[in-house]
């Protein structure tokens, strides 16, 4: 199969405050879609990045009473830092207030949308949340206030620049509608269509100096305004590979991509479904091939973000929850409990009930027993000959199917029935050895049955190898607890080395009061 060049990049979070668990997803799902590519040969680039140009974070920094490159340069480490907890894979991260290549590629796009006369100066009056940096339509608020944050916006007269995104409603409609943009999962494909169909109006493209404090890269030309917030976040995506300072980085991981795969919160679609792909229109560039949309983490039932009340991001805070529950629990639980569709509620307790059952009582026990069995039947190599049972057959297929079910599940950006194609091993490899009982088998052979040994060799070796398919198969959704596993099973031409306890079970959150 011919391998292919995939950019894949997640949005990049405000940084007026620490990370959450809503931000831990995305970057996991990233991470998984780079390392299921790397593994099938394909060339990838992973970027992430932090959005320091934020308003948002000048509020913050003054609350703080510091200043705002002390708190966008503290914050921004705390979010890269994520790699470590997270065991992330990414290739580049861009920090938009501090990396070299991020103001020249900021304002050459500004100035190739200027060139197709797509930027007009215009006084405008508007109610403008700060929270999502946005302006927003009287109709588009509820009771009056953000659908987001749940604040009233500030009312808001100036004169700005505006882009002319209705000059670009035909094509995008064309573009969205043919799947030449494609939008997964399909609600939110024709969610966009909706919107634009509604009709697109012209979006105001910066800020005054003095609103926007100070902070932020200027308009070129005009010394009064700073580019908006998401016109310059968005430009990372172009700027880090090398829009404005290195050509042949830009042509070989945008411009010259096979796919170009943006993974996108709910909340952030109108900005990289519409926004992006016209300002990429206007300045004559590729668009992006795919967007991956994901819902919303809640506690309670409220949204986690920096911002919300009661502490919330507190609860979920993803460094916290690897620190005491391990890497590959908080991995397994965003990945085989969060729905394609639909928001999904978190709690300690879920995730500690969702790592025992599958990765210490499911997988840990299955391998744990397998290895132990094959270890004690002595340093015999354990080839994979047809077992008798009708077991073995239901679970060699299983295996069998399980990549190309994998790649299916993953290339529709459907990472829960990724894990089920798996697990549908994991189940069937139990119940073959129940149905076999191999340790009644080592037990006879070890008292010399000559047909007990047969068997128990055919037995363990279909056991082995289902085993080391789910090494290989997890190893982009849990990467260390799959090194565990290829580890306690050993080379399919070596024996088996000293067993080893794979996922331990985890003890629960410590009531508090």
């Amino acid at each position: 199969m011919t391998s292919s060049r995939i950019y894949l990049s997640t949005t990049i979070p405000y940084v007026n405050s620490r990370a959450h668990l809503g931000h831990a997803l995305e970057l996991v799902q990233a991470d998984v879609l780079a390392r299921h590519h790397r593994r099938i040969g394909d060339q990838v680039r992973f970027q992430s990045g932090t959005d320091d140009n934020s308003l948002k974070n000048v509020l913050a920094a003054e609350a703080a009473g510091c200043s705002t490159q002390e708190l966008v340069r503290a914050n921004g480490r705390a979010f890269a830092e994520l790699r470590g907890p997270l065991a992330l894979s990414y290739d580049d991260y861009i920090h938009t207030s501090s990396d070299p290549r991020h103001r020249p590629g900021a304002e050459r796009l500004w100035q190739a949308c200027a060139a197709s006369g797509d930027l007009y100066l215009k006084d405008y009056e508007g109610l403008y949340c700060v929270g999502c940096e946005r302006f927003y339509q009287p109709a588009e608020l509820t009771g009056g206030r953000c659908p987001e944050h749940g604040t009233p916006p500030q009312e808001i007269a100036e004169r700005n620049w505006f882009f002319r995104l209705s000059r670009y409603a035909g094509q995008l409609q064309e573009l969205v509608g043919s799947g030449a943009l494609r939008i997964e999962p399909a609600a939110r494909r024709n969610e966009v269509l909706g919107f634009i169909a509604s009709g697109l109006e012209d979006f105001s493209a910066s800020r005054s100096i003095g609103r926007a404090r100070g902070w932020g890269i200027g308009v070129p030309g005009d010394s009064g305004q700073v580019i908006y917030v998401w016109w310059d976040a968005l430009g990372n995506y172009i700027t880090a590979p090398g829009y404005a300072t290195d050509p042949d980085g830009y042509k070989r991981w945008w411009a010259g991509a096979d796919r170009r795969i943006h993974l996108v919160g709910k909340g952030v679609l109108r900005f990289h479904a519409v926004y992006w792909p016209a300002i990429l229109l206007s300045a004559g560039e590729p668009l992006p091939t795919e967007i991956a949309v994901h819902d919303y983490l809640t506690v309670g039932g409220r949204k986690i973000s920096k911002s919300a009340p009661g502490g919330l991001a507190g609860l979920a805070d993803p460094v916290d929850l690897a620190d005491r529950y391990g890497t590959d629990a908080v991995r397994w639980w965003l990945l085989r409990e969060v729905p394609r569709v639909g928001d999904a509620d978190f709690t300690e307790d879920r995730l500690v009930e969702c790592a025992n059952r599958d990765l210490a009582n499911g997988l840990g026990n299955l391998v744990s027993r397998v290895t132990s069995l094959a270890r004690a039947s002595g340093p015999a190599v354990f080839p994979v000959p047809p077992a008798p049972e009708a077991a073995a057959a239901a679970l060699r297929g299983a295996v069998g199917v399980a990549p190309d079910l994998v790649r299916a599940a993953l290339s529709s950006f459907d990472f829960r029935a990724a894990i089920a194609a798996l697990w549908q091993i994991v189940e069937l490899a139990n119940r073959f050895a129940e149905v076999t009982e191999p340790w009644r088998l080592a037990r006879a052979a070890r008292g010399g049955d000559v047909v007990a040994a047969g068997r128990l060799a055919a037995i363990l070796g279909t056991l082995l190898d289902a085993c080391r398919v789910l090494a290989s198969e997890l190893s982009p959704f849990v990467p260390a607890l799959a090194g565990q596993i290829a580890a306690a099973c050993g080379e399919p031409d070596a024996g088996v080395p000293e067993p080893r306890r794979i996922f331990p079970r985890l003890a629960g959150p410590v009531p508090q009061g």
